[in-house]
């Protein structure tokens, strides 16, 4: 894989801090307006290479009365909004290969969320956009498994991968981050 890209004018891999912020799932268009406003300050007061993250859904809440964000349409063009008003790249979670070419129209970065990482037909999809791809390790997942995951995305021809680490359930609601992962997922 290649050690590094740029996604607008912020080069990954470059081994200076990269910040993905933002609300995990669009509340409202005003929360993530002023938001993303308070983000783009820092990153132009702090000169921070930031890239913006929120999702437009978030399909894998546990409770049905869960919020579970304002869908792709509404959602896309609150994020469009963020990316023009404020110059921030924009990532965000994709959950079915339906979604993936929908997304890149707005999104720099297409995320594969911690739970759907194993998911063939959806890292081909994301891959096969062009966009760069982050994709979250699932609790369930060793570091190393992350290299064949990533394998799918780049057999698209797409080498714009990111891994994060999103930390490995021990027991029920306890998520904790074995730091070794980096080092691991570092080599992939």
């Amino acid at each position: 894989m290649i050690k590094s890209f740029k996604i607008s004018d912020i080069e990954i891999g470059s081994g200076k801090l990269l910040i993905i912020a933002g609300p995990c799932v669009i509340e409202s268009e005003d929360i993530t307006l002023r938001t993303a406003e308070q983000l783009a300050g820092l990153r132009d007061r702090f000169n921070l290479r930031l890239i913006f993250k929120s999702s437009y859904l978030k399909a894998n809440r546990t409770s049905i009365d869960s919020y579970m964000g304002p869908g792709i349409n509404k959602g896309l063009k609150i994020l469009n909004e963020v990316k023009t008003r404020f110059e921030l790249p924009i990532l965000t979670d994709v959950h079915t290969p339906a979604e993936a070419s929908i997304a890149a129209e707005v999104a720099d970065v297409l995320q594969i969320p911690a739970f759907l990482c194993r998911q063939t037909e959806l890292a081909l999809a994301v891959g096969g956009t062009g966009r760069a791809v982050n994709i979250k390790k699932g609790q369930f997942a060793a570091p190393e498994d992350m290299g064949v995951i990533a394998q799918k995305v780049k057999s698209t021809g797409n080498e714009r991968i990111m891994l994060t680490e999103r930390g490995t359930s021990f027991g029920y609601h306890n998520l904790v981050v074995d730091f070794r992962s980096f080092i691991i997922m570092r080599k992939l």
